[in-house]
Protein backbone atom coordinates (compact mmCIF):
# COMPACT_ATOMS: atom_id res chain seq x y z
CA UNK A 1 0.00 0.00 0.00
CA UNK A 2 1.73 3.11 -1.28
CA UNK A 3 0.61 6.76 -0.41
CA UNK A 4 -0.28 8.93 -2.91
CA UNK A 5 1.51 12.23 -2.47
CA UNK A 6 -0.28 14.30 -4.84
CA UNK A 7 -3.54 13.67 -3.22
CA UNK A 8 -2.53 14.19 0.39
CA UNK A 9 -0.98 17.58 -0.48
CA UNK A 10 -3.25 18.69 -3.11
CA UNK A 11 -6.46 19.01 -0.88
CA UNK A 12 -5.09 20.53 1.85
CA UNK A 13 -3.12 23.21 -0.62
CA UNK A 14 -6.20 24.15 -2.62
CA UNK A 15 -8.26 24.61 0.58
CA UNK A 16 -5.53 26.30 2.63
CA UNK A 17 -5.14 28.85 -0.06
CA UNK A 18 -8.73 29.85 -0.57
CA UNK A 19 -8.93 30.14 3.10
CA UNK A 20 -5.86 31.98 3.92
CA UNK A 21 -6.96 34.50 0.89
CA UNK A 22 -10.64 34.94 2.40
CA UNK A 23 -8.14 35.48 5.67
CA UNK A 24 -5.98 38.22 4.21
CA UNK A 25 -8.82 39.90 2.60
CA UNK A 26 -10.28 40.63 6.58
CA UNK A 27 -12.89 37.36 6.17
CA UNK A 28 -13.30 34.92 9.15
CA UNK A 29 -13.80 31.14 8.53
CA UNK A 30 -16.81 31.94 10.80
CA UNK A 31 -18.47 33.69 7.38
CA UNK A 32 -18.43 31.00 5.51
CA UNK A 33 -20.05 28.20 7.74
CA UNK A 34 -24.05 28.49 7.13
CA UNK A 35 -25.71 25.20 8.03
CA UNK A 36 -28.37 26.00 5.64
CA UNK A 37 -26.04 26.41 3.08
CA UNK A 38 -24.58 23.21 3.89
CA UNK A 39 -27.73 21.44 3.67
CA UNK A 40 -29.04 22.88 0.43
CA UNK A 41 -25.80 22.40 -1.23
CA UNK A 42 -24.81 18.98 -0.06
CA UNK A 43 -28.40 17.17 0.92
CA UNK A 44 -29.39 18.18 -2.70
CA UNK A 45 -26.38 16.53 -4.14
CA UNK A 46 -26.85 13.35 -2.12
CA UNK A 47 -30.22 12.91 -3.31
CA UNK A 48 -29.53 13.98 -7.06
CA UNK A 49 -26.65 11.03 -6.86
CA UNK A 50 -29.31 8.47 -5.35
CA UNK A 51 -31.55 9.25 -7.54
CA UNK A 52 -28.91 8.36 -10.46
CA UNK A 53 -26.91 5.63 -8.93
CA UNK A 54 -27.81 2.69 -7.40
CA UNK A 55 -27.06 2.34 -3.51
CA UNK A 56 -24.26 -0.63 -4.71
CA UNK A 57 -22.50 2.18 -6.68
CA UNK A 58 -22.58 4.55 -4.11
CA UNK A 59 -21.69 2.66 -1.58
CA UNK A 60 -18.41 1.53 -3.95
CA UNK A 61 -17.84 5.30 -4.58
CA UNK A 62 -17.26 6.03 -0.78
CA UNK A 63 -14.97 2.74 -0.46
CA UNK A 64 -12.92 3.98 -3.28
CA UNK A 65 -12.48 7.54 -1.43
CA UNK A 66 -9.79 5.46 0.60
CA UNK A 67 -7.89 4.45 -3.13
CA UNK A 68 -7.50 8.35 -3.62
CA UNK A 69 -5.28 8.69 -1.05
CA UNK A 70 -4.34 5.05 -0.31
CA UNK A 71 -3.46 2.93 -3.51
CA UNK A 72 -1.88 -0.53 -3.75
CA UNK A 73 -1.61 0.01 -7.16
CA UNK A 74 1.53 -2.07 -9.09
CA UNK A 75 4.01 -0.24 -11.34
CA UNK A 76 4.00 -1.47 -14.57
CA UNK A 77 8.01 -1.85 -14.45
CA UNK A 78 6.98 -4.72 -11.33
CA UNK A 79 3.97 -6.59 -13.57
CA UNK A 80 6.31 -6.70 -16.42
CA UNK A 81 9.22 -8.36 -13.71
CA UNK A 82 6.32 -10.94 -12.25
CA UNK A 83 5.17 -12.27 -15.79
CA UNK A 84 8.51 -13.14 -17.13
CA UNK A 85 9.48 -15.50 -14.57
CA UNK A 86 6.65 -17.34 -16.04
CA UNK A 87 7.43 -16.68 -19.91
CA UNK A 88 10.95 -18.01 -18.27
CA UNK A 89 9.46 -21.01 -17.03
CA UNK A 90 7.60 -21.69 -20.13
CA UNK A 91 9.88 -21.62 -22.24
CA UNK A 92 12.42 -24.04 -19.90
CA UNK A 93 10.11 -26.55 -19.20
CA UNK A 94 7.07 -26.00 -21.54
CA UNK A 95 4.14 -24.18 -21.37
CA UNK A 96 2.08 -27.41 -19.08
CA UNK A 97 4.41 -26.48 -16.41
CA UNK A 98 2.61 -23.11 -15.16
CA UNK A 99 -0.57 -25.32 -14.55
CA UNK A 100 1.19 -25.93 -10.80
CA UNK A 101 1.95 -22.12 -10.20
CA UNK A 102 -2.06 -21.63 -11.01
CA UNK A 103 -3.54 -21.74 -7.72
CA UNK A 104 -0.85 -19.54 -5.62
CA UNK A 105 -1.48 -16.80 -8.16
CA UNK A 106 -3.15 -14.17 -6.63
CA UNK A 107 -4.05 -11.60 -9.45
CA UNK A 108 -7.29 -13.85 -11.15
CA UNK A 109 -7.18 -12.07 -14.25
CA UNK A 110 -3.79 -13.19 -14.56
CA UNK A 111 -4.90 -16.70 -13.51
CA UNK A 112 -7.71 -16.94 -15.85
CA UNK A 113 -4.95 -16.01 -18.51
CA UNK A 114 -2.32 -18.73 -17.90
CA UNK A 115 -5.45 -21.37 -17.39
CA UNK A 116 -6.64 -20.51 -21.03
CA UNK A 117 -3.18 -20.90 -21.92
CA UNK A 118 -2.63 -24.00 -20.47
CA UNK A 119 -5.80 -25.29 -22.01
CA UNK A 120 -4.56 -24.65 -24.79
CA UNK A 121 -6.78 -21.94 -26.48
CA UNK A 122 -6.30 -20.71 -29.91
CA UNK A 123 -4.65 -17.37 -29.86
CA UNK A 124 -7.38 -15.42 -31.47
CA UNK A 125 -9.97 -16.74 -28.73
CA UNK A 126 -7.63 -16.01 -25.95
CA UNK A 127 -7.27 -12.66 -26.97
CA UNK A 128 -10.95 -11.89 -28.03
CA UNK A 129 -11.91 -13.41 -23.81
CA UNK A 130 -9.21 -11.20 -22.29
CA UNK A 131 -9.46 -7.97 -23.91
CA UNK A 132 -13.43 -8.34 -23.26
CA UNK A 133 -13.04 -9.10 -19.65
CA UNK A 134 -10.05 -6.60 -19.79
CA UNK A 135 -12.95 -3.91 -21.08
CA UNK A 136 -15.77 -5.17 -18.50
CA UNK A 137 -13.56 -4.44 -15.73
CA UNK A 138 -12.45 -1.28 -16.65
CA UNK A 139 -15.92 -0.41 -17.11
CA UNK A 140 -16.82 -1.57 -13.54
CA UNK A 141 -13.75 0.23 -12.45
CA UNK A 142 -14.73 3.72 -13.54
CA UNK A 143 -18.52 3.31 -11.75
CA UNK A 144 -16.89 5.13 -8.36
CA UNK A 145 -15.37 8.17 -10.97
CA UNK A 146 -18.67 8.45 -12.82
CA UNK A 147 -20.62 8.85 -9.02
CA UNK A 148 -18.00 11.66 -8.32
CA UNK A 149 -18.03 13.13 -11.34
CA UNK A 150 -22.06 13.26 -11.51
CA UNK A 151 -21.93 14.70 -8.47
CA UNK A 152 -19.71 17.52 -9.23
CA UNK A 153 -21.80 18.23 -11.89
CA UNK A 154 -25.09 18.58 -9.71
CA UNK A 155 -23.44 20.00 -6.72
CA UNK A 156 -22.51 23.58 -8.67
CA UNK A 157 -26.36 23.92 -9.86
CA UNK A 158 -27.70 23.07 -6.06
CA UNK A 159 -25.30 25.96 -5.12
CA UNK A 160 -27.05 28.24 -7.52
CA UNK A 161 -30.29 26.95 -5.89
CA UNK A 162 -29.50 27.58 -2.60
CA UNK A 163 -28.43 31.00 -4.01
CA UNK A 164 -31.98 31.75 -5.21
CA UNK A 165 -33.72 30.17 -2.03
CA UNK A 166 -31.59 32.78 0.24
CA UNK A 167 -32.56 35.69 -2.54
CA UNK A 168 -36.35 34.74 -1.85
CA UNK A 169 -35.61 34.60 2.25
CA UNK A 170 -34.16 38.12 1.78
CA UNK A 171 -37.26 39.28 -0.34
CA UNK A 172 -39.37 38.15 2.56
CA UNK A 173 -37.46 39.95 4.90
CA UNK A 174 -36.75 43.42 3.71
CA UNK A 175 -38.90 44.76 6.27
CA UNK A 176 -36.76 44.07 8.89
CA UNK A 177 -32.94 44.61 8.27
CA UNK A 178 -31.64 42.74 10.86
CA UNK A 179 -32.00 39.40 9.01
CA UNK A 180 -30.92 40.26 5.84
CA UNK A 181 -27.41 39.75 6.65
CA UNK A 182 -28.24 35.93 7.02
CA UNK A 183 -30.19 35.31 3.68
CA UNK A 184 -27.57 37.51 1.77
CA UNK A 185 -24.81 34.74 3.96
CA UNK A 186 -26.80 31.50 2.64
CA UNK A 187 -27.24 32.86 -0.59
CA UNK A 188 -23.42 33.08 -1.23
CA UNK A 189 -22.29 30.66 0.69
CA UNK A 190 -24.32 28.03 -1.04
CA UNK A 191 -22.80 29.02 -4.51
CA UNK A 192 -19.57 28.80 -2.50
CA UNK A 193 -20.10 25.59 -1.16
CA UNK A 194 -21.70 24.23 -4.66
CA UNK A 195 -18.88 25.33 -6.85
CA UNK A 196 -15.62 24.54 -4.26
CA UNK A 197 -16.62 21.14 -3.46
CA UNK A 198 -17.21 20.20 -7.06
CA UNK A 199 -13.90 21.68 -8.37
CA UNK A 200 -11.54 21.26 -4.90
CA UNK A 201 -12.98 17.70 -4.47
CA UNK A 202 -15.96 15.66 -6.60
CA UNK A 203 -14.45 16.10 -9.98
CA UNK A 204 -10.76 16.15 -8.97
CA UNK A 205 -11.71 12.75 -6.87
CA UNK A 206 -14.08 11.72 -9.70
CA UNK A 207 -10.18 12.21 -12.17
CA UNK A 208 -8.00 10.16 -9.86
CA UNK A 209 -10.36 7.51 -9.70
CA UNK A 210 -10.68 7.13 -13.80
CA UNK A 211 -6.76 7.59 -13.70
CA UNK A 212 -6.30 4.30 -11.08
CA UNK A 213 -8.74 2.65 -12.95
CA UNK A 214 -7.15 3.25 -16.39
CA UNK A 215 -3.69 2.34 -15.15
CA UNK A 216 -4.99 -1.34 -13.86
CA UNK A 217 -6.58 -1.70 -17.71
CA UNK A 218 -2.99 -0.94 -18.74
CA UNK A 219 -1.98 -3.08 -16.40
CA UNK A 220 -4.04 -6.16 -17.60
CA UNK A 221 -2.85 -5.34 -21.24
CA UNK A 222 0.88 -6.05 -20.34
CA UNK A 223 -0.68 -9.46 -18.92
CA UNK A 224 -2.42 -10.10 -21.91
CA UNK A 225 0.55 -9.54 -24.48
CA UNK A 226 3.01 -11.01 -22.25
CA UNK A 227 0.73 -14.61 -22.09
CA UNK A 228 0.06 -14.34 -26.19
CA UNK A 229 3.68 -13.61 -26.34
CA UNK A 230 4.23 -16.73 -23.67
CA UNK A 231 1.95 -18.40 -26.31
CA UNK A 232 3.76 -17.76 -29.68
CA UNK A 233 7.30 -19.26 -28.20
CA UNK A 234 8.54 -15.90 -27.78
CA UNK A 235 12.34 -15.02 -26.03
CA UNK A 236 11.54 -13.61 -22.57
CA UNK A 237 14.00 -10.78 -23.69
CA UNK A 238 11.67 -10.30 -26.73
CA UNK A 239 8.10 -9.98 -24.47
CA UNK A 240 10.07 -7.41 -22.45
CA UNK A 241 10.59 -5.54 -25.25
CA UNK A 242 7.12 -5.83 -26.23
CA UNK A 243 6.06 -5.19 -22.73
CA UNK A 244 7.91 -2.08 -22.45
CA UNK A 245 6.61 -0.68 -25.88
CA UNK A 246 2.91 -1.13 -24.54
CA UNK A 247 3.76 -0.08 -21.05
CA UNK A 248 5.95 3.31 -22.65
CA UNK A 249 8.47 2.56 -19.67
CA UNK A 250 11.81 2.87 -20.28
CA UNK A 251 14.91 0.24 -21.16
CA UNK A 252 15.48 -1.81 -17.80
CA UNK A 253 17.76 -4.65 -18.82
CA UNK A 254 18.21 -6.05 -15.07
CA UNK A 255 14.22 -6.85 -15.43
CA UNK A 256 15.13 -8.81 -18.52
CA UNK A 257 15.40 -12.85 -17.32
CA UNK A 258 18.29 -15.14 -18.08
CA UNK A 259 17.37 -17.42 -21.10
Amino acid sequence: MRIDVTSIAGLPIGLGLIVCAELVEGGTLRSLVQPSAALIVFGGTLGAVLLSFSLADVRRACLALRTIFFWDGEPPDRTIAMVMRYAAKARTAGVLALENDLPGIPDPFLQKALRLLVDGAHPQVLRELLETENQSREEFDEVPAKVFEAAGGYAPTIGILGAVLGLIHIMQTLTDPSRLGAGIAVAFVATVYGVGSANLLLLPAATKLRMKARHESRRRELLIEAVLGIQEGLNPRLIVERLRGVAAEPEQPALAPAV
